[in-house]
């Protein structure tokens, strides 16, 4: 395996990376890799205020792509039908027609890869001023297990349209489906960024090469917890795995920024370069 990291320095401006980690144990921990269904009391304790924080303006109309269903949900789709490589981006609790997640799509269709988010949130994305549903209560409506449910018609879609591999990156709601997938191998590369509900035994289960893509101002998914993932992929040399802490971002950072926010903007486009850079690297 190997396995990169990124951490702070103190004053430190950017995260500073080291090689590869030695394979000091060669036990394999956590290896019963029977699924756990969503526990949506512990979702209740996950989902604070940070995980909705900078709500997108949605758009229907948002994106150089097209509506398409695939596997029984409508799906924004970018890129040529014709690539036999496919991403799976699944969105945050503001669903696919947030702009930034569609705008990231098209960038990731460019490089190559028939690109898919699908709408597993059915038309219902959490809503910040719906008062008689917060958080707690639409996160019991809206599990990522089902998510995870919902994603394997999705990739038996690609897959009879000639696709040969597929990578599946989450963000914030989504990171949790993707895990789901990368336990049983249903994809072959993960990326998950600013992960919710992501336990450390989920990420012992792990079967394919993931990217974890961590921000230093993170309640959900805080730095020490990234660690403790980057402690168990180091404990499976047979997983490759790249983990990265952001500086001075905050949850949901890599999608949710303002356009004309140039530090934001910045820490975004590094975060997508190295989700396209691991999708390259076990796509292609």
């Amino acid at each position: 395996m190997k396995i990169w990291t990124a951490h702070l320095e103190s004053g430190g401006d950017h995260p500073v990376e080291y090689p590869p980690h030695a394979n000091t144990s060669s036990t394999k921990k956590g290896s019963s890799l029977q699924y756990q269904s969503f526990d949506k009391t512990r979702g209740n304790q996950m989902s604070g205020p940070q995980c909705c924080e900078n709500p997108p303006t949605l758009s229907s109309s948002a994106g150089a792509g097209h509506i398409e269903e695939l596997g029984g949900l409508k799906c924004y789709v970018s890129g040529t039908a014709d690539s036999k490589l496919a991403v799976i981006l699944i969105s945050d609790v503001y669903g696919y027609e947030a702009p930034n997640l569609r705008k990231l799509a098209d960038k990731v269709a460019t490089a190559g890869f028939y690109t898919v988010v699908p709408d597993f949130l059915n038309g219902d994305p959490f809503e910040p001023e719906n008062v008689e549903k917060p958080i707690q209560i639409w996160i019991k409506e809206h599990g990522p297990d089902q998510g995870f449910e919902d994603a394997k018609p999705v990739i038996e879609a690609l897959k009879s349209k000639g696709i040969e591999k597929i990578g599946a990156a989450g963000f914030c709601w989504g990171a949790k489906v993707v895990v789901e997938l990368a336990k049983y191998a249903y994809i072959q590369a993960a990326v998950i960024l600013h992960p919710s509900f992501v336990s450390l035994e989920d990420i012992q289960g792990v079967k394919v090469p993931i990217s974890i893509l961590g921000a230093e101002i993170d309640k959900m998914s805080p730095p020490e917890l990234v660690k403790e993932f980057e402690a168990a992929l180091n404990a499976k040399p047979e997983v490759d795995a790249f983990v990265k802490i952001f500086p001075r971002v905050s949850h949901g950072w890599s999608v949710r920024y303002k356009d004309d926010d140039e530090a934001a903007v910045k820490s975004a486009e590094e975060a997508q370069k190295d989700l396209l850079d691991w999708f390259a690297k076990y796509l292609k």
